[in-house]
């Protein structure tokens, strides 16, 4: 009733006052809308009643349920945009505990979430298709996708999504290096799938190993397990193996306990070499005594159905052949061939991954995002910018910068290069002052003015402290979760922009860069013993670093259903052992 009489006294408005300009009254009844319109120049004095149209959303399209789109959709809470997931995995799964499915430790199913489960109570109006992405069309703002072959009748109704913003999540696929017959012989460990078919494959290979027909030799080279690469992964996956063959297989075929073999192949010098030096040398020597054969410096050439061929450093480029029953490749990731083909696209050749800014913006596409493995950062130079940055502190256009106007802009020369912050900790500088002295040593600090030169000359080994970011999955969720916060702020941040000053154009940015910020890493070892190396140069090894693991891990599972199955699946494990199923 207040409603219709709200509207007869404004319809009664307009008839008494038609000199009135057009006026518009929008009155909202159970989430639809009804419009009275009057014009003031209408002799008629009629009123025309038509629904509201909505304010259209902003069409934002998805691709990938990895760490990094699964991150972004579940930190995006701002309802203007309409969002469109595009993924032939229909589901998010915990990738670091993929080794501990390979051999039974977890369950497949413990360590993923339906992606629909994930978004499904989001104030966003989110939906998912399962399909694959296969062109990227910036120029139209399309991505032309392909349903999987199991949810389409004959694998080839193409369609075309379009979008306003476009988030690229779709990670990386296994490096092979071009190297002959890995991809014919050799197992991944990338995703769900590869975990559960090593794990088939390791159980056929003790039972195939327990036939009476089979020689001593054949057994032998049955249960030979090679890894190749001595990174995080290859690493785990040989301790989770080994573990799994000790504690659970030899019980069940002691006839096979003598003729198991497991090698770790890498072509470097030491293993986790990205870890400190201290872990390194403890994993080295614990796989020495647990009997896992590490080769160091190897290189594999080539890989057939029976043998693996590798060609060690420094022995003269001999190559030997080395026969095995199974091999997981682990040597790292390569391109999509739908990045690569965009990267053609928009100009972007002889990369490894999409360059983008540090809002993670793809360079040269101002509507497209891409993060996680897929991706790496383009950090601007401070050499780039040099005359700029001179130029913006040089408030009073003296043509010189003393530490006063220098200091004014530091904060924001730190925030938008964060290679002169790791500069002035790796120099043990305490200020920005003692940079400057570097360029004129017998001046007082207070009495420093420097010109363009000398100011290049200070700041000219700034930019050896850059760095890529590695490709984590701890790198990936922060770069999601930083890019929901950015769109979250969109509208905001256009007309108050937080970000810090544009060096080279007036105003700031409309965001803060993306920061990653290292919580530690670890790496199981086996035999419930972990290395952990924590930010602060902190390095632990043993039992303690085991539960600490346990207990992180635990805590990032992206739901409490996950949360119980996986802590259930460890309790299972340790009151029971492995499961050695073959399903």
């Amino acid at each position: 009733m207040n409603g219709l009489s709200l509207f007869k006294r404004a319809s009664r408005a307009f008839d008494d006052y038609p000199t009135l300009a057009k006026l518009i009254v929008v009155c909202t009844v159970s989430g639809g809308g009804y419009v009275a319109y009057a014009d003031a120049n209408s002799t008629s004095g009629a009123h025309a009643i038509a629904p509201v149209s909505e304010i259209r959303k902003k069409k934002v399209v998805v691709v990938g349920t990895g760490w990094a789109g699964t991150s972004f959709l579940k930190k995006l809470n701002n309802p203007s945009y309409d969002v469109q997931v595009i993924s032939p995995r229909n589901y998010f799964a915990f990738t670091p505990l993929l080794p501990s499915v390979t051999c039974g430790t977890v369950e497949a199913r413990s360590i993923v979430e339906p992606i629909r489960s994930i978004v499904r109570k989001k104030g966003v109006n989110v939906s998912y298709c399962e399909a694959e992405c296969f062109k990227i069309d910036a120029d139209n703002k399309k991505v032309y996708c392909r349903p999987n072959p199991d949810s389409s009748m004959n694998g080839k109704e193409e369609f075309a999504v379009d979008y306003d913003y476009l988030v690229i999540a779709m990670g990386a696929r296994p490096n092979t290096f071009n190297t002959p017959g890995v991809v014919e012989h050799c197992n991944f460990l990338k995703e769900v799938e590869d975990a559960q078919r090593i794990r088939r494959s390791v159980i056929d290979s003790f039972e195939k190993a327990s036939l009476p027909t089979l020689s001593d030799e054949e057994r032998k080279r049955i249960l030979h397990f090679v890894v190749v690469g001595g990174g995080p992964t290859g690493v785990e996956f040989a301790a989770e193996l080994h573990d799994f063959v000790n504690d659970d297989l030899v019980k069940l075929y002691p006839a096979a306990k003598d003729f198991v073999q497991i090698t770790l192949l890498e072509a470097a010098d030491h293993i986790l070499n990205m870890f400190d030096k201290r872990i390194t040398d403890f994993a080295e020597k614990k796989f020495h005594r647990d009997g896992i054969d590490v080769k160091l410096g190897s290189m594999v050439v080539k890989v057939s159905d029976k043998e693996i061929s590798t060609k060690v450093r420094g022995n003269g480029g001999e190559i030997t052949a080395i026969p095995y029953g199974m091999v997981v490749w682990s040597t790292g990731i390569g391109t999509h061939p739908v990045i690569r083909n965009f990267m053609q696209q928009i100009g972007q050749t002889n990369r490894r991954a999409l360059a983008t800014d540090e809002w993670l913006r793809v360079e040269g596409c101002n509507s497209i995002y891409a993060l996680g493995d897929c991706a790496t950062i383009n950090q601007r130079k401070v050499m780039e910018d040099i005359a700029a940055i001179f130029k913006k502190a040089d408030k009073d256009n003296s043509g010189t910068l003393t530490v006063k106007e220098f200091q004014e802009v530091i904060d924001d020369i730190c925030e938008r290069y964060p290679q002169v912050e790791l500069h002035l900790k790796s120099k043990k500088m305490r200020d920005i002052a003692d940079l400057l002295k570097m360029a004129k040593a017998d001046v007082a600090k207070e009495a420093i003015e420097l010109n363009i030169e000398e100011f290049k000359k200070a700041l000219s080994e700034v930019d050896s402290q850059m760095k890529n970011l590695p490709a984590t999955a701890q790198v990936a969720a922060q770069q999601g979760t930083y890019l929901a916060n950015c769109f979250n702020r969109m509208e905001e941040a256009e007309k108050n922009p937080e970000g810090p000053i544009r060096f080279r154009e007036e105003g700031r940015h409309r965001f803060r860069p993306f920061r990653y910020k290292h919580f530690g890493q670890f790496a199981p070892l086996g035999g419930e013993q972990t290395a952990a190396q924590l930010p602060g140069d902190w390095v632990s090894i043993g039992q303690s670093s085991q539960w600490l693991w346990y207990s992180v891990y635990a805590s990032k599972l992206v739901s409490w259903r996950t949360r119980v199955l996986v802590i259930t699946d460890w309790t299972r494990r340790f009151v029971f052992g492995r499961d050695s199923s073959r399903i």
